[in-house]
């Protein structure tokens, strides 16, 4: 079995309190994946890039990068420009604040990850088995963002098996209303008023924990007008998780 490799050095931090800590996979990839074959002779097959007006394959120094705006037009970027609407680089996994793990939406999760120490001196050690112990003993998480691979994540840390992991989660503005789905509310659906009073009893001592939204902006090239675009994912404005207008439903 091949060694899991760090995936992102850095440090969990919170307040005046750094523990070096390195991101590792917690999951492996255990499907069938096929290549595409010439039936005939069975060699590979290749992926050409290609252009759709002038029918010719495009040399990779050639292509650039456009997003369609909702009323059809493009704003192009190069590969110059792409970094300056890229979130600023940092290594640390900034702690917003701690909740109780019962109060976080499991709709919210994303991908898992292992969050080891991060160097052998036994500084970094005893400050990463202090920390996992108390979250362990308390049963609380704690909610915080950092930028991995030139994009900001939304993400909780929690205690598993004597370990940290570290689990990325979405945004409040990537999940779905249900307002837009009809089967949801179809009349067989209704729950009972014996349901409905089993629930209010489960979820009675629960408060909703605030999901912030991605704000994305980036500028047309040779326009001085700034156009909302799928281009980065920056801190809500507010210096607060909780959102009244993010906040989700439990």
């Amino acid at each position: 079995m091949s060694v899991a490799r760090a995936l992102w050095t850095g440090s969990l931090s919170f307040g005046l309190v750094n523990v070096p800590v390195s991101l590792v996979a917690a999951t492996r990839d255990v499907d069938f994946h096929f290549r595409q074959l010439h039936r005939k002779d069975g060699a590979p097959i290749d992926v050409q890039r290609w252009c759709s007006k002038e029918d010719v394959e495009i040399p990779y120094e050639e292509i650039t990068h456009g997003y369609e705006l909702e009323d059809g037009g493009q704003v192009v970027g190069s590969d110059l420009e792409l970094p300056a609407i890229e979130p600023s680089r940092t290594r640390t996994i900034d702690i917003e604040q701690f909740v109780d793990l019962a109060d976080v939406d499991p709709l919210y999760f994303d991908h898992p990850y292992f969050l080891v120490p991060a160097g052998d001196d036994d500084g970094s050690i005893r400050a990463y088995r202090l920390l996992t112990e108390v979250m362990g003993r308390t049963d609380r998480a704690a909610l915080g963002q950092f930028v991995m691979r030139a994009k900001e994540y939304l993400a909780i840390v929690r205690e598993r098996d004597g370990a940290l992991t570290l689990t990325t989660m979405l945004f409040a503005d990537e999940i779905r209303e249900l307002g837009g789905i009809d089967r949801a509310y179809q009349k067989s659906h209704k729950p009972t008023r014996k349901q409905l009073d089993a629930r209010s009893r489960c979820s009675r001592s629960s408060r909703a924990i605030g999901i912030p939204t991605r704000t994305r902006t980036a500028t047309a090239p040779g326009s001085s007008a700034s156009s909302t675009v799928s281009a980065r994912a920056r801190r809500s404005s507010s210096p607060r998780m909780a959102s009244s207008r993010t906040r989700p439903r439990i």
